[in-house]
């Protein structure tokens, strides 16, 4: 099973000899039921970490500083040549593959002089990638249940012409189709029948409470395997039984909203194998109940200790991984020297004015509302958040577009649209509702605002002859499609004022106090995007600010060094940890 995914990854298992019985054994004990491969390539060390339960992949890829271990066997040396034969396949792997890896936690690129690195170059260990892997997925995991409330772990639904399900339908077909075979031959074989009863009773022991002690020891008693195997020795064993009893303990453990698939399980036909087949079915559905149920428990303390415990995650993979901070300190590089070039200097030129780590960071911050995601990886340290960031972007990118659109319409038609909030509001939802996905590839853009311009001049036409006002001019209406089409071109004046203005909006919003609930004045022509445009502040302002919270120390370790020209730190600053630090 280890091996499982080597095709995927074009390497064969054949090439993975380093990875011998006693280290498959150590990762699986670390790593759970989870994959991890690794070879050498061009000086790196490339490790692949994938979890079958949560379906997803790292990749980590690790300089090994020019330095190859040396082969201290011809065993060994027989396993390099072999990877280095397999590097053209390893080669092969698909854009998708790469997506699902964790860029900013790599060292691909070379490090820049002018940025400080934030460790000192080292040999990474295999121990230490697995443990970096294994820091990265519990921080990512903690993250994800402090912000998100409505968090919880789904069964992964496979595309349905995907191999992935097409293997795993015929795989769990055969096995069925065996058990049904076993149990209708003469004599029954119960090989199989017994060895689901035994992994059915494991499971029901797992959803007890520690003082269950009744329920556990009738569980052992009805379901005791040796005297069941002494039965089915003597073709004696209740196997529908047993089936039924199961459906009942069942009925007693799962969560109401499971009652109904219970309820199901004993209208099941006579026929066992179907019966065990849906009885697994429901016990991986109670699973999740049980693990969600784990997680909103155990979720009020891990709020508790959120900052504490992701800064010292973070800060444990920043020790393992040189370059960990090599994006988050480019991206703080940027916005220092853009306030640098546009502070005025004094009077004394040897004596450099230089903005407040506040200013800096905001500044920052604010880039992320206009992060070209494809061109740029994440920081580092925002990375927990990516997807969060990705969905603000898209509605505030949807709003500003909106919003132009409306400016656009009450300076071409003028008074006869002013001081109508009706007719805004309803050109606002028109207009939404018709660019609704116009970030998905496959959306096209410019039909889509031929549509609006169609739709906006229709519904002007329809409120002006309402009011006595005559349709607008044919030319008119022409200017105004074109202002509407042209809406989404870089240089678009009305666009660039407005994402300006928004970009300021931010900046207020950032300043106020977290304590301060009420959102900051509207700028002018964004009144008419208030309330959504709030809704998108606050969800930005309180992400910027947990993420200041728990990374602060290292924030401030970076502009130190870019400011005074000294080494990053892989340990952030003890004096930087203290909190009144992020108001300074």
């Amino acid at each position: 099973m280890v091996y499982s995914s080597c095709k995927k990854y074009c390497w064969p298992a054949g090439r993975l000899r380093p990875l011998n019985r006693l280290k498959i054994r150590e990762i699986r004990e670390q790593f759970g039921p989870q994959f991890l491969l690794y070879k050498i390539k061009n000086n790196k060390l490339i490790v692949i970490v994938s979890s079958r339960e949560t379906r997803q992949s790292w990749l980590i890829t690790m300089p090994l500083n020019n330095e190859r271990p040396t082969s201290t066997s011809t065993a060994k040396n027989e396993d390099q040549s072999s990877d280095t034969e397999s590097s053209d396949r390893c080669d092969s792997m698909t854009s998708s593959d790469f997506e699902c890896s964790r860029q900013s936690f790599t060292s691909d690129s070379s490090s820049k002089h002018s940025s400080p690195s934030s460790s000192p170059p080292k040999t990474i260990t295999l121990d230490e990638v697995m443990a970096s892997a294994r820091d990265l997925s519990n921080l990512r995991l903690a993250h994800e249940i402090v912000v998100n409330p409505n968090f919880n772990l789904e069964q992964p639904d496979l595309p349905q012409n995907s191999l992935e399900k097409k293997v795993k339908d015929i795989v769990h077909k055969a096995f069925w189709d065996r058990l049904e075979s076993e149990l209708n031959d003469d004599p029954p074989e119960y090989e199989h029948a017994l060895s689901l009863l035994e992994e059915i009773r494991e499971i029901l022991f797992s959803f007890l409470n520690p003082g269950a002690n009744r329920m556990r020891t009738q569980i052992s008693e009805v379901l005791d395997m040796d005297l069941i195997r002494q039965q089915a020795d003597n073709d004696s064993v209740d196997i529908q039984g047993l089936a039924d009893y199961i459906v009942t303990v069942m009925g007693k453990l799962c969560a109401p909203v499971r009652d109904q698939d219970v309820k199901k399980l004993k209208e099941t036909s006579p026929n066992i194998a179907s019966m065990f087949k849906e009885i697994f079915r429901v016990l991986d559905l109670m699973k999740m109940d049980m693990v969600n149920f784990t997680i909103q428990s155990f979720r009020p303390e891990l709020q508790r200790q959120s900052i504490e415990y992701e800064r010292a995650k973070f800060q444990s993979i920043v020790e393992k991984i040189p370059n960990a901070l090599d994006h988050t300190t480019d991206w703080i590089k940027t916005s220092l020297e853009e306030l640098l070039l546009s502070i005025p200097s004094g009077p004394d030129k040897n004596v450099r004015a230089l903005p407040s780590p506040t200013l800096v960071l905001n500044t920052a911050y604010i880039k992320l509302l206009s992060w070209d995601y494809e061109k740029h990886p994440i920081p580092e340290t925002l990375m927990t958040d990516e997807e969060r960031l990705r969905e603000l972007q898209r509605a505030l990118q949807l709003l500003q577009t909106v919003v132009s659109i409306l400016l656009m319409v009450h300076s071409t038609v003028g008074d006869p649209v002013s001081g109508l909030p009706t007719l805004t509001e309803r050109l606002k939802k028109m207009a939404s509702v018709l660019l609704e996905g116009m970030h998905s590839p496959n959306f096209n853009l410019p039909e889509a605002l031929e549509s609006v311009s169609a739709q906006i001049c229709s519904e002007l036409n329809k409120s002006l002859t309402e009011r006595g006002y005559p349709a607008l001019p044919p030319e008119l209406q022409a200017t105004l499609k074109g202002q509407i089409c042209s809406v989404t071109q870089e240089n678009n004046p009305i666009r660039s004022l407005v994402e300006g203005r928004v970009q300021l909006y931010f900046k207020s919003f950032m300043a106020m106090p977290s304590s301060h609930f009420t959102p900051p004045p509207t700028p002018g022509g964004l009144v008419l995007i208030q309330p959504e445009l709030a809704t998108v502040g606050a969800s930005f302002v309180s992400i910027v600010n947990f993420n200041k919270q728990v990374y602060i120390p290292f924030y401030m370790g970076i502009l130190k060094s870019l400011l005074f020209s000294e080494p990053a730190p892989s340990t952030p600053p003890r004096e930087a940890s203290d909190p009144h630090l992020t108001s300074q």
